[in-house]
């Protein structure tokens, strides 16, 4: 198992550069002297190993470093979505019980007094950073402003001071992601540094990844494989991502030779290069999502030169299987949606079809349990030949119709890759009785009529006669949520109730 600090610490000695957000470049040795100085200052003021910080910063320099030094202290980063309402946001601060709060001042500013009301008026409901965490330990990355708690640690304070952190345990927690529940149950992941390290590090040599090799993403996951690589890390601004503005994410693209994407992101950018190309790209890495055929032709088109990385992954076990994209092109989806190899740090194995993880790599617990994860049952209903994994359905996702049970996750690949079809997505709609019609819902890569009616007459000899849907619909776009911008299947059923 390796740790992720001691191995990030190796490439720390050069003035190669290191990090890169808008027109600011942190070279390695400075990144080194920032992490190292801000985890000493938290220490001097208090922190001690064990301890978790609710962490809520912009992705960033200043965000890497902090995050970076929280974990060197000995702390725990604690990851939650302030957009997710402030019942649940406050649920999980019950659960996580995190001491300290890291937060940008224009958060703290927002979210209480009049500034709060303001937001609300335009659907923006954040908690009172300033409070949520009882007897909590300030700190802000930035610009002071009002709103900001008084005797709050500023990030600049913390560097000025140079130092050297006391050293900790090197199997201590790291990361606290929050994953689903309810405000009753939230569900958290609880990964340590080993665990972190592990999973990255397969992650890394997956990738290939080279030192002084631009690699552009917001993606605190692969940008810290990049950096234990020797790589440049060029990290888009504020807003500039494919899906809020395209044409600017397109400009770092042109000087980039290796990108990490969500398949949805890659479709906008895609979209927007119209027929261009950018030959300078060696490396194009996706994830978050299943990443099917059409998408890889579109990319090989695109992007001519770039190997092409498709990672399976989930909270609890980073990566899971990564696939070369050419050789994924040369598998018949028919058999199933092949995920590629199985990552070192992970020992698979299947029970009743159903996908079994353990292994280094996993994390540690779950933070409502007190038990640590052995072995993880995923839901996921696979096939593993040799160190090969092929995805056939979810359990989860399953449904029923007669006395057929209907994998989703083992058809829409198949007939994402028919012509014409850029996402295909099954869910059950309840008819007036309660019943449940398999509808199939379809987003074509062009505005050619008539989609609907060819891809169902294409179905039958394709697909299990079984499964053939009740009714294929064409809608625009999926609706999607999350992060990752994964479909939104229950938001997706009421769309298609009232279209139905």
């Amino acid at each position: 198992m390796t740790d992720l600090l001691l191995a990030l610490e190796e490439r720390m000695y050069d003035n190669a550069p290191a990090i890169t957000f808008g027109r600011r470049t942190l070279s390695y040795r400075d990144l080194r002297i920032r992490m190292h100085s801000v985890a000493a200052g938290l220490q001097r003021h208090g922190m001690r190993e064990g301890e978790r910080v609710l962490f809520s910063v912009r992705p960033g320099i200043d965000a890497v470093v902090l995050a970076l030094a929280i974990v060197k202290a000995g702390a725990t980063v604690v990851f939650a979505d302030p957009g997710a309402g402030e019942t649940l946001f406050r649920a999980r601060m019950a659960l996580a019980e995190p001491r300290w709060v890291a937060a940008e001042p224009l958060l703290y500013a927002v979210s209480r007094g009049p500034a709060r009301a303001f937001a609300r008026r335009r659907g923006i409901d954040l908690p009172d950073y300033a409070s949520i965490v009882p007897d909590a330990e300030f700190m802000h990355a930035g610009i002071r402003l009002p709103g900001v708690p008084r005797g709050s640690l500023s990030l600049a304070r913390l560097e000025r001071q140079r130092g050297f952190p006391a050293p900790v345990a090197e199997d201590t927690d790291a990361l606290i992601v929050f994953t689903s529940g309810t405000t009753e149950t939230p569900k958290a992941v609880v990964h340590t540094r080993r665990t972190l390290g592990s999973g990255l590090g397969d992650i890394g040599a997956a990738l290939a990844l080279s030192r002084g090799q631009r690699l552009v993403t917001d993606q605190l996951m692969i940008g810290i494989p990049a950096l234990i690589a020797g790589a440049h890390w060029v990290m888009p601004g504020y807003g500039t991502n494919p899906g809020a503005q395209p044409k600017h994410f397109l400009r770092l693209l042109a000087d980039a030779e290796a990108t990490f994407l969500t398949p949805a992101s890659m479709s906008v950018v895609l979209d927007t290069l119209d027929g261009r190309t950018l030959p300078r790209l060696r490396l194009v890495a996706l994830g978050g999502a299943p990443v099917l055929h059409p998408l890889l032709r579109r990319i090989r088109a695109a992007m001519p030169n770039a190997a092409i990385r498709a990672i399976f992954g989930m909270t609890e076990v980073l990566p899971v299987a990564i696939a070369d994209g050419i050789e994924k092109l040369e598998r018949d989806p028919a058999d199933g949606d092949w995920l590629g190899r199985i990552a070192s740090s992970v020992l698979a194995s299947v029970d009743d079809n159903e996908l079994r993880l353990s292994g280094p790599g996993l994390a540690r617990r779950y933070l409502h349990e007190s038990h640590e994860l052995q072995t993880l049952a995923t839901g996921d209903l696979v096939r593993i030949d040799g160190d090969e994994l092929t995805m056939l359905g979810r359990k989860k996702d399953m449904l029923i119709r007669d006395r057929t049970n209907i994998y989703p996750a083992l058809y829409e690949p198949i007939i994402a890759s028919l012509p014409g079809v850029r996402e295909a997505c099954i869910v059950g709609v309840p008819d007036e009785i309660g019943d449940d019609r398999v509808v199939l819902a379809i987003v074509g890569d062009d505005e050619t009529p008539g989609l609907a009616q060819r891809v169902e007459r294409s179905l039958p000899g394709l697909i299990d006669h079984a499964a053939l849907p009740d009714a294929v619909v064409e809608i625009g776009e999926l609706p999607r949520a999350g992060r990752q911008r994964k479909p939104d299947r229950s938001a997706l059923v009421q769309h298609l109730r009232q279209c139905l």
